[in-house]
């Protein structure tokens, strides 16, 4: 158990990036939305302004509206917009358009993948009634490796869900049809990136001013955008061109010395991992399962 005092420096600094607004709103909102503090079940906005106050020994600070400071802004976000457009319409090797390397790799060490499973899955459609054996079960010959949302073709990763019912969810399996599913160990500690919630992930005490810290906020958003490059649904028709962003991102990603990426499932609960190499990974048992429902959800559109 830790005082609420014992806490003040952290929060002074972290309240450093706001500044006061009437047309704002309370630091507990801000703090709740940016960074997913007080975000425990019992700490609705009125607890976690009493407790705010008691950290800073200060209960009319917690009644002020704020905003951010317009002191910090960031570029990330339009230059990714940019270039993903390039990447995708105009140039695909040489490009114009650049990102700021070093801010984006510095952003990436925010999201270590911690506490991952030490277990995977990965799943295929059983093709003649016997099961596919476990080394049939990793990531296809280069010759056959297409388009994925990390790898270009000819460049196989091994793609693993987190359950048994993710790993088979992705492979978009119909109702009625069998899957084989093989269970992964990959090396713990995993040195990846995990974009599955970049503002959960990033702390703002990690930093050591409030200029590190008021920077990181305004960049959360351009993270949040390159988890949904790995999650976005995308047609297989148009696999070739709406994977290669996602594609160049995992490349830096790789480029820079981690082992895979770990991203949302658009298709079911659990997560999923893209592994950038492939032999990293020991296959176990293959197991057979029914698939006894597939679910569709429809939006207008």
């Amino acid at each position: 158990m830790v005082e609420p005092r014992a806490l003040a420096d952290v929060f002074e600094l972290l309240v450093g990036v706001y500044e006061i607004d009437s047309a704002g709103r309370t630091l507990v909102e801000w703090m709740k939305e940016d960074w997913h503090l007080f975000s425990h079940a019992a700490m609705d906005v009125a607890h976690s302004k009493e407790l705010l106050a008691e950290i800073l020994d200060d209960g009319d600070i917690v009644r002020k509206p704020f905003v951010p400071s317009s002191a910090y802004d960031s570029k990330a976000l339009a230059q990714w917009e940019n270039l993903r457009d390039e990447l995708m319409w105009k140039n695909r090797y040489f490009l114009d358009e650049v990102l700021d390397a070093d801010r984006l790799r510095e952003l990436l060490g925010h999201l270590p993948t911690d506490d991952m499973p030490a277990k995977w899955f990965r799943a295929r459609i059983l093709a003649n009634g016997a099961a596919h054996p476990i080394g049939e079960m990793g990531a296809p010959p280069k010759r056959l490796a297409s388009h994925g949302r990390a790898n270009p073709p000819g460049i196989p990763y091994l793609y693993l869900g987190s359950m048994p019912e993710t790993a088979a969810a992705e492979i978009r399996p119909h109702t009625g049809e069998v899957a084989c599913v093989a269970d992964f160990t990959i090396p713990i500690p995993l040195r990846g990136v995990d974009l599955r919630n970049p503002r959960q992930l990033v702390s703002p005490f990690l930093l050591a001013d409030a200029s590190a810290i008021g920077q990181l906020r305004a960049d959360i958003a351009f993270l949040e955008r390159l988890g949904d490059e790995l999650t976005r649904p995308v047609q297989p028709r148009g696999a070739a061109i709406d994977y290669v962003p996602s594609q160049y991102l995992c490349e830096f990603i790789k480029k820079n010395g981690y082992d895979g990426v770990v991203y949302r499932s658009s298709v079911s609960d659990g997560m999923n991992l893209a592994l950038f190499d492939p032999s990293k990974a020991v296959g176990g048992g293959v197991a057979k399962f029914n698939i006894t429902k597939v679910t569709v959800k429809v939006d207008p559109a």
